[in-house]
């Protein structure tokens, strides 16, 4: 879906007529467009239009291509035509070669898909005003590790992972916390991924007592092992990451499988916004709804900043905004100041989720 300069112009004028005169907000949107991520790029693209359309505010899609010459190419058009903020950017490269010419602009970013720690853990040193609306690469290790130490403080539960980065590093954080809750594995272990069954690693699981696992690996693998462990009798909950948000392959996850990892947001969203996505055709999929709620928060922080008479970035942070995918709220790096991650439970056919007591 694609917005013209005739819609921009249609929404900047009612946006004056509404408000009785007050100045619209003029919001970028980065985005791949071309190259292997423009499916997603249009997504943002689709989400933010929408959003814009919603709540009066003019807007300007640039292809950032997800490359560094993209993304200062989209700062300097940014800055050009003097946007107040920009939302998007899916990647790090493009953002990385943004952010500093959008700060001597003073253009301050919201970015829905760039999870690299070091862009808002350097903040102090570059001073970008780059605020993420969505998690950071460590956040799905840290709440694995956060949930599962007090859901299982009382259980025998064993930590394996498959070799990768991904599993060793999200295994080991779990490891660690809960060794400074004073909890001990009863079994820690690599597993051979990629195997038609799992049974040799089941039964060294049974054999160490092990009722609760915690594997860092593919949703594949933890189908797998939750099959054979029910073909064993074996008594053993599995628990993974974000890679059982995956439908499995020819095995289906067990009843019981945890899963720690983001919302589907199109199962929070408001359903006002959702009906407004079906009756313009487009799916409330991968980043649609994310950019949809970057432009919210853009909208009422602008607001904020009017009132107040602060700057934009300085209205950004320690607030509390409203957006179709929940509360939103930035610290003081610029990090949503809750992690996104949550515990869900597989009920036979969906994962639903999970209160953790």
């Amino acid at each position: 879906m694609r917005f013209g300069t005739t819609t921009i112009a249609l929404l900047a004028w009612l946006s004056l007529c509404g408000n009785a005169g007050a100045e619209t907000l003029f919001v970028g949107v980065a985005a791949p467009l071309s190259g292997p991520s423009a499916i997603l790029g249009k997504q943002i693209e689709a989400g933010a239009g929408l959003a814009a359309e919603a709540s009066g505010v003019e807007f300007k899609t640039v292809d950032d291509a997800c490359t560094a010459n993209g993304g200062a190419a989209a700062a300097r058009e940014f800055a050009a035509t003097k946007v107040s903020v920009v939302v998007g950017f899916l990647c790090t490269d493009a953002i990385e070669a943004a952010l500093p010419i959008l700060k001597d602009a003073n253009i301050p970013v919201i970015t829905v898909g760039v999870r690299t720690e070091s862009l808002t853990d350097r903040r102090a040193k570059t001073g970008w005003p780059v605020f993420r609306l969505g998690p950071r690469g460590d956040d799905e290790r840290n709440a694995v590790a956060t949930i599962l130490t007090r859901l299982w403080q009382n259980e025998l539960f064993a930590i394996v992972d498959d070799g990768t980065i991904y599993g060793r590093e999200i295994a080991e954080t779990f490891r660690a916390a809960a060794e400074q809750a004073a909890l001990r594995p009863v079994f820690v272990d690599t597993f051979r991924p990629q195997l038609d069954n799992q049974i040799g690693l089941i039964g060294r699981l049974k054999k160490a007592g092990a009722t609760h696992i915690f594997a860092g690996g593919d949703g594949d693998d933890i189908a797998i092992m939750g099959r054979d462990a029910g073909q064993l009798e074996a008594g053993m909950t599995f628990a993974g990451g974000e890679t059982l948000r995956t439908p499995p392959g020819d095995v289906a996850y067990a009843t019981g499988t945890l899963m720690i990892a983001q919302p589907e947001w199109s199962d929070v969203a408001d359903p006002k916004v959702l009906e407004a996505f079906a009756a313009r055709g487009i799916a409330p999929e991968g980043y649609a709804l994310p950019a949809y709620a970057a432009v919210e928060t853009a909208k009422a922080a602008a607001a904020l900043a009017a009132t107040s008479g602060k700057p934009l970035a300085e209205a950004l942070t320690a607030h509390d905004f409203t957006t179709v995918t929940g509360p939103v709220r930035f610290d003081e790096k610029g990090d949503l100041s809750q992690n996104p991650y949550r515990a869900f439970r597989f009920d036979g056919a969906r994962f639903v989720p999970f209160e953790v007591k």
